[in-house]
Parts: C-alpha cells; sequence; structure tokens
C-alpha cells in the first residue's frame, strides 16, 4: 500500500500495539504531526521534551510494553536526551522518534539540526538515521525489536522531514528484522548443579533481587523460590517491588541507604545469590569488603555484567524467570531457621520507625498515604532524600508499583513519569512523591496533568532545600550549606492551582489527615504541599568509602557507628 513516511510510523505504532504516545510538535515533525492527526491511539501533549521522554519512561517500567516519545530536530532533540539517558541507565525499553533536517541539509549547520545520532550514541541501546523511505519499514520493526530484546533499553529513530513527506509502498516486517539468533540473549545455565549445591549447603544465604526480576516478570518465580528454601530477600533500588516488602522473609533495599537487615545479612551472608541486578556503587559500598566472605551467584541477562564488578562463584546467564524457575527444579529446599531468626531481630533491633511519630515527617507522611491508597497504585518518586524515603518507608507488595530513576538519578522524573504510569493502567490514580527542588525541574507538567485529568496525587516533602546535597554537607563538610538552603517563597499549592491542579498545604499531621481521604477519591490530579522539617535526615546511610556494616542508624555522630 503506497503512503507517506509519517502515514508510515503511525501504521507502524499501531501494528506494534500502541495505546498512546507522548511529544511536542515542531518544524521537523510537522508531516509526522500531520498523521496523528487520524491516528487510531491518542498524543499526550506534554510541555517539555525531557518530559515527554520522562512519561514514556513511567509508561514502559508500569505496563512492562515499550513506550514511545517523539520530538522536533535540534533542541527538542537535545531536551529529550536526559530522558532517553534515564531509560537506558535503567535498562527501560523506549522507541524515540526524533524529527531531523532534509537529507541534503545533514551536516550543514541548517536550523535546528543537530547531530542527533552522535549525540544519542551513548544514551540509547541503538540509534536509527533512516535516509530513504525503503529503509524507514525496517528501521520502525527494529527498533521496537532491539528495546525489548535480551537486556532492554531505548531505541531512537532519527527521520528527517523529507523522507516524512515521500511516498512508498508500506511493506511492514513480520518476521525480526535483525535475525532471531541476533537478538536472542546468550544463556548459559550449564553450573547450575553448583549454585544449587552452595544454596542447598549454605547457612547464611541471601537472595539479592534487582530490576531484572520485574522486566522478566519473574516476581511469582522469586516469591515461590525464596519460599520453598527459606532464604531471605533484599532488593537492590531498582528491585523494589520485585519482592513484597511485609512479606517475613523480605529484608527490604539494601546499600548506600538500605535497611540495617539487608546490609548486615549481605555482610555475614555465606552464598549470595544475585539476580538481574548490576552492582552499582550505591549498592555494594566499599567493594574491597563487599561480599568479602561470601561464595557469589551471579544471574543476569546480560552477560557483560557477570565478573564486571564483583568476582562471580558461579554465573547464570540468561533470564531471570528461566534461571529462578529452572533452579528451583534443581533443589529440594532446606529450612535455614536460625539464620532468619538472626535475619528477623535484626528488623526488630533496627526499626525504621517507632509508630508514634506525631509530628509530619517523611515517616509518618508515608504511614497516613500507604495506609489510605490502594497497593495496586503506582509509586513514583523523584531523586533526592525524598527518593530513599520513599524507597524505605513506602512498602511496595506488588511488581511494578515503585517507579524512580535508579542509574542516573535524574532530578524532574517523578511527575512526568506518574502521568505515563497513570495511562498504561487506564487512569489509575499514581501517586508522586517529590522534593520541592526536583518538583521545580518540570511542574510544568502540571498543566498537562490538569488539561487531561490524569489523576497524579503528588505528595510535595518539601523542606526548603536541595535536601540530599544538604545531608552530605551537614554530614561530612562541616554544615558549610552552599546554595542548598536558600528558602523558597513559592506557594505550591497556589502555583497547582493556577495551573487546574487542586492544591492543599499541610503543616501538620493533622492537616494531612484532615484532607488525604479527598484527594485520594477526586477523580484528577492534586497536590499536597507537605511542609517538612529542614533537619530531617534519610537514615541509615552508609557514609561513601564505608562498608555495609558501617551504617549510621539515627543519632548523627563524628564517626560512622559500626553497627556489628
Amino acid at each position: 500500500m503506497k503512503m507517506t513516511g509519517a502515514r508510515m510510523v503511525v501504521e507502524a505504532l499501531a501494528l506494534e500495539g500502541v495505546e498512546c504516545v507522548f511529544g511536542i510538535p515542531g518544524g521537523s515533525v510537522i508531516p509526522l504531526y500531520d498523521a496523528l492527526y487520524d491516528a487510531p491511539f491518542p498524543h499526550v501533549l506534554m510541555r517539555h521534551e525531557q518530559a515527554a521522554a520522562h512519561a514514556a519512561d513511567g509508561y514502559a517500567r508500569a505496563s512492562g510494553k515499550p513506550g514511545v516519545c517523539i520530538c522536533t530536530s535540534g533542541p527538542g532533540f537535545t531536551n529529550i536526551l536526559t530522558g532517553l539517558a534515564t531509560a537506558f541507565m535503567d535498562s527501560v525499553p523506549l522507541v524515540a522518534i526524533s524529527g531531523q533536517v532534509a537529507t541534503h541539509l545533514i551536516g550543514t549547520d541548517a536550523f535546528q539540526e543537530s547531530d542527533t545520532f552522535g549525540s544519542s550514541l551513548a544514551a540509547v541501546k541503538h540509534s536509527f538515521l533512516v535516509r530513504s523511505l525503503e529503509e524507514l519499514p525496517a528501521a520502525l520493526k527494529g527498533a521496537f525489536e532491539i528495546a525489548v530484546s535480551g537486556r532492554p533499553g531505548p531505541v531512537l529513530v532519527d527521520l528527517p522531514v523529507d523522507i516524512q513527506k515521500g511516498e512508498g509502498e508500506f511493506v511492514y516486517p513480520s518476521g525480526s528484522v535483525f535475525g532471531k539468533d541476533r537478538l536472542t540473549p546468550a544463556e548459559n545455565l550449564e553450573r547450575l548443579g553448583e549454585a544449587a549445591d552452595l544454596l542447598e549447603n549454605a547457612r547464611k544465604p541471601v537472595i539479592l533481587a534487582g530490576g531484572g526480576i520485574l522486566f522478566s516478570g519473574a516476581s511469582l518465580e522469586l516469591l515461590e523460590f525464596a519460599e520453598k528454601l527459606q532464604i531471605p530477600v533484599a532488593t537492590t533500588l531498582m528491585g523494589k517491588g520485585s519482592f513484597p516488602e511485609n512479606h517475613p522473609l523480605s529484608l527490604g533495599m539494601a546499600g548506600m541507604h538500605g535497611t540495617p537487615q539487608a546490609n548486615l545479612a549481605l555482610t555475614e551472608a555465606d552464598v549470595v545469590f544475585a539476580i538481574g541486578t548490576r552492582f552499582s556503587d550505591r549498592t555494594t559500598g566499599k567493594l574491597d569488603q563487599f561480599l568479602k566472605n561470601a561464595a557469589l551467584i551471579h544471574g543476569d541477562i546480560d552477560e557483560a555484567e557477570i565478573d564486571k564488578i564483583v568476582p562471580c562463584t558461579v554465573p547464570l546467564v540468561g533470564d531471570g524467570k528461566i534461571i529462578l524457575s529452572s533452579l528451583s527444579r534443581c533443589m529440594a529446599g532446606t529450612q535455614k531457621r536460625e539464620w532468619t531468626e538472626t535475619t528477623g531481630s535484626w528488623k526488630r533491633e533496627y526499626p525504621l520507625a517507632d509508630g508514634k511519630e506525631t509530628r509530619l515527617v517523611p515517616s509518618s507522611l508515608f504511614d497516613r498515604v500507604s495506609g489510605a491508597s490502594d497497593d495496586h497504585w503506582p509509586a513514583v518518586a523523584d531523586v533526592g532524600q525524598n527518593q530513599m524515603w520513599t524507597a524505605l518507608f513506602y512498602k511496595s507488595e506488588r511488581p511494578r508499583t515503585f517507579l524512580t530513576s535508579g542509574g542516573l538519578g535524574t532530578m524532574g522524573y517523578a511527575l512526568p513519569a506518574a502521568m505515563g504510569a497513570s495511562l498504561s493502567r487506564n487512569r489509575t490514580p499514581a501517586l508522586c512523591f517529590a522534593g520541592d527542588g526536583g518538583f521545580l525541574m518540570n511542574c510544568q507538567e502540571l498543566e498537562t496533568c490538569a488539561r487531561y485529568q490524569i489523576p497524579v496525587k503528588i505528595f510535595l516533602l518539601n523542606n526548603s532545600a536541595l535536601g540530599m546535597v544538604r545531608q552530605w554537607q551537614e554530614l561530612f563538610w562541616n554544615e558549610r550549606y552552599s546554595a542548598t538552603t536558600a528558602v523558597s517563597g513559592c506557594r505550591f499549592a497556589a502555583l497547582a492551582e493556577a495551573f487546574g491542579v487542586d492544591g492543599y498545604t499541610c503543616n501538620t499531621l493533622e492537616d494531612l489527615e484532615e484532607i488525604l481521604p479527598g484527594v485520594l477519591a477526586s477523580p484528577g490530579p492534586a497536590l499536597v504541599d507537605c511542609r517538612i522539617p529542614q533537619e530531617e535526615l534519610v537514615l541509615p546511610m552508609v557514609p561513601a568509602g564505608a562498608a555495609l556494616k558501617d551504617f549510621i542508624y539515627r543519632v548523627k555522630t563524628e564517626q560512622p557507628a559500626a553497627a556489628r
């Protein structure tokens, strides 16, 4: 069938089952936007290209399907680049379509031209520069294939405006563009027996679950495996939600701001089964002390991550779901009652909150919000202190209900990502937790929320500070608060109202309790400005360069307190 290149894009998106796209029009994508006018799926007009990428990212994380975003050339693309890098670091499947100047103008410094292909290479899994109409169908098909194959990630299709306007025959590939062998990740499970023996004979085994569990849809397999062998489970930040956090075997999050029980368990373990995770510095702490006395079984779909940071005793290369189900079949299951009693005692010894707080502080805020909301709703955290408070205090019971920027740590992520998450679930309410600093980086999307009536419930943890940097300045830089504590005069509730969003201000816990039922029950978006004390710190904390066991628990000390 003969059609324009722009129409080919719309047809391809429809064939791939795309349910909505996020973007902003511009000169080099006018033909594409003309074709979108008749598309069988909606386009969500964002107010900044970075937010469009984050919205597509939130859509993908909450749904498990690729998110799609569109931008124009030049500044449109450079604006979207941070969102692509965010998705790349966290292995999120995205397809980004960028307009480009006409093919004969590429390389001439034309108006709104940028080296999109070259600039994108470090921030995407693959990049296509389409130079002919004949290449376009295969490039679009390949983009979706690559985005979801193996370790997921973002893919860019750069599309010159003249190719959008051109006409040709549209034949969408029915099979794989690159061949099944090229897209199928490596698999090597030859050492399953070794892994099974290590776990069967371990006295202090620990499972460390990462985001790969969520991407492979292996949460049920992880639950069944842990229960069968009675092995405690810690998660990385990206793995939060892969294992129900109210389960007796849950240790919560490990790492720099991890729970004491998770960090102590990893310190004292004799066997660690890390599945679906890479080893970032925020997880390991002091590297030469990490898993010093433990054998490591490392299962991951990306062969490149094996032995990359932490030497591995037994490698298992493959999909997390396959690894867990295959390993489970090899094992009869042995009870580790003494070890689970020990990890349980650490939970009691180091509670994160005592439940008696009457002030409006993070622990009481999350207690009230989580108690009043539905555990099916996605909860999206921005970056900074608010992120770690959410990770510690908001208990995730279901997969794909906790979203955040982990690897890149992108402030301004939460609001647009929450919008995408809500739309991916047929407008299910989404909880957005943000600090005042990060929120101001993409607050223009309040207007988008209002215009589409997306039910995002924003809880602003407002301490009038760039809180995480301030915390480091307090603990490690002699309280020299350089550029972190400028008190904002912003009336956030009024700002929300100006954009058409219901706004509230809470100075006390009683204020929050009074307005919370109405906020959560309302059909549209809402913002709650929660005035929390500036002196509140994110604790526990493992100082940079310290071992996981050397965490600061509650009281500020001159030297990190060794918990064990």
